[in-house]
């Protein structure tokens, strides 16, 4: 790794430390041996980041990237680059300062980033994401072009793969972006925070310093979850490269940059929110199998296909990704009626539709979604009947994924909830056997177009 690596790992695990220690533990110490403290603590986790960038490395042998590290327990790790998902290239602001760059790797099964590599200037970082991309998408037995000798990447390896030329897809205005996080819940409870405050200085006349400090911690509690979405899709933007990789590229503190195979992406998932149906508004999002499904919205997470855009926009971009198949055009079988007794409010938002490229479910009320999976995509099909179901006569069908979500077609009749499981299988089955999905030709649209037109880059 790059010798600044050290102190930049050292200076988040600082940063860690530090906000652990709380307002309280300040007061009870005093300032000076705060700052002693925290300045030994800094001291010792330098020291250890050194030692342990000190035995780590990687190179990459034929088609495996090979990681050690450790001291004391020494791990040597093989990753085959044929379960490679996607590699993302990110910078947090200290790497940003320093020219630094940190790549990430996901592949089938993990839970986790399997082999975070940080950090690496920016040029070698991009030259070996391009080279691991390279080496997952050709066949084993095929002669290498590029690379070092016995295949190695390294400051000694030679020449490696450089980044294919890019065409613009698409660019989020951020000025939407803001609007569409002051449309949130959040948003809506900051005049009760600030009502709040305003009332208690009125009533208590003065305050301390540990109220303060703990009343701007609340408030910055309500505001952080839009704040950091603002801060993480900030100048969002996608490109597709000459091999048909979807590129995205987005963030103002922490930049990131991900490639991602098209044909790795599980399942699009839509999500419509209340407040911005009216302003035409949704959000899109990617499932890749090896990227773990965030629970909620994560801002951890690496799958957004679409942070905020109109209808049309959204329509384009699921055209990209899945060739075929428009998100215009695909009319859903509501649920019985008998069906309310479970779901009294929801019901009416339930439905599926079986699509000649994806299974199409969609669910809500209030907050209206859609899961779209391509046959092709699907691991196994499953059939749930809890016991109201039974005395219902309804059933669950889940269709499950590599990438961790299912959709799910709920409280179906029993027949027809078996019907949907049958044509699942076999059209999974006529998919897997025929050839895969292909890229949509450039400058290709969704048939029936509305005039949306795709935006050129600024």
């Amino acid at each position: 790794m790059h010798p600044l690596s050290p102190l930049l790992n050292g200076a988040k695990s600082i940063a860690v430390i530090v906000a652990a220690l709380s307002w309280q533990t300040l007061s009870q110490v005093g300032l000076e041996v705060f700052a002693l403290v925290v300045g030994a603590i800094a001291v010792g986790v330098v020291i250890f980041s050194l030692i342990g960038w000190l035995n780590t490395g990687y190179h990459v042998v034929n088609r495996e990237l090979r990681i050690q590290d450790g001291l004391l327990w020494r791990r040597n790790r093989a990753i085959p680059l044929d379960r490679l998902q996607s590699v993302e290239v990110r910078r947090p602001l200290l790497a940003q300062l320093t020219g630094l760059a940190e790549l990430r790797l996901e592949v089938v099964g993990g839970g986790k980033t399997e082999a975070p590599l940080a950090y690496l200037t920016v040029k070698d970082a991009v030259a070996l994401r391009s080279r691991l991309l390279a080496l997952a998408g050709r066949t084993p037995g095929e002669s290498r072009t590029t690379g070092g000798p016995a295949g190695q990447i390294g400051p000694d390896a030679g020449p490696v793969a450089v980044e294919a030329p890019e065409r613009p897809v698409f660019r989020v205005v951020n000025r939407d972006l803001v609007i569409s996080q002051l449309l949130t819940p959040q948003a809506f409870f900051l005049p009760v925070g600030v009502a709040f405050v305003v009332m208690q200085f009125v009533l208590e006349g003065s305050w301390t310093f540990i109220g303060i400090a703990s009343t701007v911690t609340a408030m910055a509690g309500v505001l952080l979850q839009p704040v950091r979405r603002v801060l993480r899709d900030w100048n969002f933007r996608l490109s597709r490269d000459t091999a048909g990789r979807l590129g995205v590229r987005y963030g103002l503190l922490e930049t990131r940059s991900q490639v991602v195979p098209l044909n790795r992406v599980q399942t699009i998932g839509v999500t419509w929110p209340f407040l911005w149906r009216m302003r035409g508004w949704l959000r899109l999002r990617l499932d890749i199998a090896g990227i773990a499904a965030p629970g909620g919205d994560n801002d951890n997470s690496s799958d957004s296909l679409l942070p905020v855009g109109v209808f049309e926009a959204g329509r384009h971009l699921v055209w990209e990704v899945l060739p075929g198949v428009d998100l215009g055009a695909l009319p859903t079988v509501p649920v019985p009626r008998r069906a309310r007794w479970l779901q009294p409010i929801g019901w009416r938002g339930l439905g599926i539709a079986l699509a000649g490229e994806v299974f199409v479910s969609r669910s809500g009320v209030v907050t209206r979604q859609m899961t779209l999976v391509p046959y092709a995509r699907m691991q196994s099909v499953r059939v749930i009947r809890g016991p109201i179901q039974r005395r219902l006569g309804l059933a669950t069908v889940y269709a499950d994924t590599a990438g961790g979500r299912a959709a799910v077609a709920k409280d179906r009749d029993l027949a027809e909830a078996y019907w949907i499981a049958a044509q699942l299988a076999d059209r999974a089955r006529h998919a897997r056997d025929s050839r895969p999905l292909v890229t949509a030709p450039t400058g290709q649209a969704p048939p029936s177009d509305t005039g949306w037109q795709r935006p050129e880059p600024s």
